[in-house]
Parts: structure tokens; C-alpha cells; sequence
């Protein structure tokens, strides 16, 4: 795709589970990157360190996206307040036999792109990491 060319946006933020799941059933390794801000953190493992930025989106959905796994994702909670919403959400990724092969229950900070998109800024698929000591 060219950068030229038109991509889906998340018109609204529950929508940017959407549009992820769209990508990854498609293939769009760079459609699922294009639905997290430049400067994003991701804590796929509320242990570790958090990924960052979209070449960290990149190493996470990468096998995703190969294996054109299912996302099904339902947000339960959203609250807007100007460029930056909050939601909360549950998920579950499946592979293409239906086997189940994660999930949970989600927190993100998502902002919204000059392009009038929204964007995940701060992804905690799992949990909120605990604070730094």
C-alpha cells in the first residue's frame, strides 16, 4: 500500500479493536500498525518492559498477522475527553481452527491523529502494570 493510498480509520475509539482485527484477518501488518500512535506503549507482559512505538507493534503482531489469527474484541467502556479517550475491554485471539489462544481483559489511553483517526497510546491487553518502585 502506498502512502498515498486511503487506510481504514477508527472514526470513534471502540472502534480500533475493529479495525485491528480487520488488518490481521487481511494480512495488513502495516494497517495494525497504523492503529497505534507513533509514540505508543504496549505491556503485552504486565511484568516486563513495555514496547514502544510502532516498531514495537511491528514485533507484536507480526506472527499475528502471518497466521491471520481471529481477534474478537468487545469494549465494555469509553470515555472521551477531547483528543484522548479511555476504554476498557475484554479479548480473545483464536487460531484459524477456532482454538483458543489468549486473551483478556484490557485497559488503553487511545488519542486522536491530525487525520481525525484514533489510536492506541497506552495498550495494557492483560493488566495496568504495577508502579515503578
Amino acid at each position: 500500500m502506498t502512502v498515498t493510498a486511503k487506510r481504514k480509520i477508527a472514526k470513534r475509539p471502540h472502534q480500533i479493536v475493529e479495525r485491528v482485527a480487520e488488518f490481521i484477518k487481511e494480512g495488513d501488518l502495516e494497517g495494525v500498525v497504523s492503529m497505534f500512535h507513533p509514540q505508543c506503549r504496549v505491556a503485552m507482559d504486565p511484568d516486563g518492559q513495555p514496547m514502544e512505538g510502532h516498531a514495537g507493534v511491528r514485533e507484536i503482531f507480526r506472527d499475528f498477522v502471518a497466521n491471520r489469527v481471529h481477534l474478537k474484541g468487545t469494549v465494555s467502556g469509553e470515555m472521551i475527553n477531547g483528543d484522548t479517550a479511555i476504554l476498557q475491554g475484554a479479548w480473545t485471539v483464536e487460531d484459524r481452527d477456532g482454538n483458543a489462544l489468549g486473551g483478556g481483559v484490557s485497559t488503553e489511553v487511545v488519542k486522536q491523529m491530525d487525520h481525525g483517526g484514533w489510536t492506541y497510546f497506552i495498550d495494557c491487553p492483560i493488566r495496568v502494570p504495577a508502579p515503578a518502585r
